[in-house]
């Protein structure tokens, strides 16, 4: 089982960034993906979880109106869209896999926590 993080950069605040989260080792349509991240210095803490019928929940409440995420299961890939960025954004964002159901995205709801992705907004 592994999950990983891609599509990380810098980018200006008011910019939009792709992430993906592509994985493995299992069937993808079976489970709910989280997105997370960490700042540093800060504990990781959950932006969202889009479950196998497509349900988004979110946890991050500056994630709502500019965070989208879609799921396309048969190419094993989870993709979080971010715009309006901005410099609090700045932090590696991580991926993992639920291990009951979507709920709350908390991290020790989760696991097969993949490497992360660095973002950067700054100009």
């Amino acid at each position: 089982v592994q999950l990983q993080a891609s599509g990380g950069g810098l980018v200006q605040p008011g910019g939009s960034l792709r992430l993906s989260c592509t994985a493995s080792g299992f069937s993808l349509d079976d489970y709910g993906i989280g997105w997370f991240r960490q700042a540093p210095g800060k504990e990781r803490e959950g932006i969202l979880c889009i479950a196998p019928s497509g349900i988004i929940s979110y946890q991050l409440d500056s994630a709502k109106g500019r965070f989208t995420v879609s799921r396309d299961d048969a190419k094993h890939t989870v993709r979080l869209n971010m715009t309006s960025l901005k410099p609090e954004d700045t932090a590696v964002y991580y991926c993992a896999r639920v291990l009951f159901a979507c709920g709350a995205v908390v991290p020790h709801r989760f696991g097969s926590w993949g490497q992360g992705t660095l973002v950067t907004v700054s100009s």
